[in-house]
């Protein structure tokens, strides 16, 4: 699942010793230090954010390793000539006491990157030293999105993003750090520190998105009506009945059911007007206490 969450900026400029030794073991030949522009980013933390979504605390362990040596975009254009800057160190950063919004410890991945100063980046650099280029978007994959409620993965459990549920807000934890394939600057931040906009297929994963949800509307459909025609089923059992079914399946079964329950409700006639006698015991049945 391709991931990308918004991340900010802070220039630092001419990197020490140490710092410059990192560079070149990425640089293709020695560079010296007054060739070099270096700055640090933000690159994702693990705090809830606006599409309720976090990443897991081992995921960013995980992350941080993939990111040294991915080089930095514009706008999530894959070219040559839009690669301007390159991740050549990363940290897990926290433990200052600062919680996320659901009150845990909070932790980011920052990373620092370096540039070449060339005429070409000079408006670049000064757009950065000037807080104009403040946000980056960081672009990743993950195995999956498991559910902050039930542990379950999201696609296919009851419960909705940012649906409360016992007095916790439903989020997405993305688990498990499949990739890390780039980082680019943008335009406008949308997440509440580090900022997330989705991944640079974004259409496709939107109509996925779109399926995933209507699937996840016929199972939590077939699950309220057998649990009305079969009381004596439970819900944790039809749940994952449910999880296990395609669209195919899923409509079979919704019919089947509401047909059920549509009879189980239907009112029964208490008159005759037929020649067969109705018994005392069944006719006097609507009434009897």
């Amino acid at each position: 699942m391709e991931i990308c969450k918004d991340a900010v900026v802070k220039g630092i400029g001419t990197p020490e010793a140490g710092e410059l030794a990192l560079i070149n073991a990425l640089a293709r030949r020695e560079l010296g230090a007054e060739e070099v522009y270096t700055f640090a980013l933000r690159l994702c933390d693990n705090d809830v954010d606006r599409d309720f979504e976090r990443f897991d605390d081992d995921t960013l362990d995980e992350l941080a390793p993939m990111f040294v040596g991915v080089s930095g975009v514009f706008d999530h254009q894959w070219s040559a000539r839009g690669q301007t800057a390159r991740i050549y160190r990363t940290e897990v950063v926290g433990g200052d006491g600062t919680l996320t919004t659901d009150g845990r410890p909070y932790r980011f991945l920052k990373g620092w990157a370096y540039m070449m100063r060339t005429e070409e980046n000079a408006s670049l650099i000064a757009e950065i030293d000037g807080g104009i280029k403040r946000e980056v978007s960081v672009g990743c994959a993950v195995e999956r999105v498991v559910c902050s409620i039930c542990g379950q993965e999201l696609d296919s459990c009851p419960h909705e993003k940012g649906e409360e549920y016992d007095g916790q807000v439903c989020h997405g934890v993305l688990t498990g750090a499949a990739d890390a394939y780039e980082w680019s600057f943008v335009a406008v931040p949308a997440q509440r520190k580090a900022g997330v906009i989705k991944s640079a297929g974004r259409r496709l994963e939107d109509e996925a998105r779109l399926g995933r949800k209507y699937l996840k509307g016929l199972r939590h459909e077939m699950v309220r009506l057998a649990g009305i025609a079969e009381p004596g089923a439970g819900q944790a059992l039809l749940e994952k009945v449910a999880g296990r079914l395609d669209e195919e399946e899923l409509l079979g079964l919704i019919k089947l059911y509401r047909g059920k329950v549509d009879s189980m409700l239907m009112p029964r006639v208490q008159l005759s007007y037929g020649e067969d006698a109705v018994p005392q015991e069944i006719a006097d049945g609507a009434f009897l206490i």
